[in-house]
């Protein structure tokens, strides 16, 4: 949820029961405590180890219109609860774990169970990617496939770093781009804090 620049990516895969103990043995971690060259060498390995993955990506536009909305329901868990949704229709597994990005990590589970069109147990918990090898998996190839797209960008725009807040490289690009720019491009988050104060203090 944190970048700056580019999509937002959820995962989910889908795994049988007897055989979740195969995610564990290829060494899947939180997404957040692996390296991207890790994830990128695990990505494949989890792809074999499940029955089938999804992804819904949500492109800046569409957070920004969400973000800056008036209506209280209309903010980025809700945005996110409904992509998450989108990938249980998808893998339609018995059971669903999520890592709940709201702070009622119960909320946030019956949200999600609001978008779905069929009966399914939603596991809602804070940290779950950390906790279950199947959210762990999923963060995983959600973040290199942002990776994936970050990169592309940067190969036709020049070098975006990462696309987080917390990157020189990503605020370089963005203070570079609004000098010479009326306003931002297609792919940065207008709506967060780091985008609104950088055109405030070049502009």
């Amino acid at each position: 949820m944190g970048p700056v620049i580019g999509p937002l990516i959820i995962a989910g895969v889908l795994v049988d029961e007897e055989k979740a103990k195969a995610l564990e043995e290829v060494g899947v971690r939180d997404s957040k405590k692996l390296s991207p060259r890790r994830r990128e060498a695990l990505a494949p390995k989890i792809k074999d180890a499940v029955v089938r993955c999804s992804y819904a990506e949500l492109q800046p536009a569409e957070i920004d219109r969400y973000v800056l909305s008036k209506r209280r329901l209309r903010k980025l868990n809700f945005l996110e609860a409904r992509a998450m949704a989108m990938v249980i229709e998808d893998l339609r597994p018995n059971v669903a774990y999520v890592d709940a990005s709201d702070v009622s990590a119960e909320r946030f589970g019956k949200q999600i169970q609001e978008f779905l069109s069929f009966d399914v147990e939603v596991v809602s918990e804070h940290g779950a990617d950390d906790k279950y090898p199947v959210v762990s998996a999923a963060s995983v190839l959600a973040k290199v496939r942002r990776d994936e797209a970050v990169s592309r960008l940067s190969e036709k725009f020049g070098g975006l770093g990462s696309g987080y807040s917390g990157d020189p490289k990503t605020i370089r690009f963005l203070r570079s781009w609004v000098r010479s720019h009326p306003s931002y491009p297609w792919f940065v988050r207008t709506s967060w804090a780091t985008a609104r104060r950088i055109m405030d203090e070049v502009r």
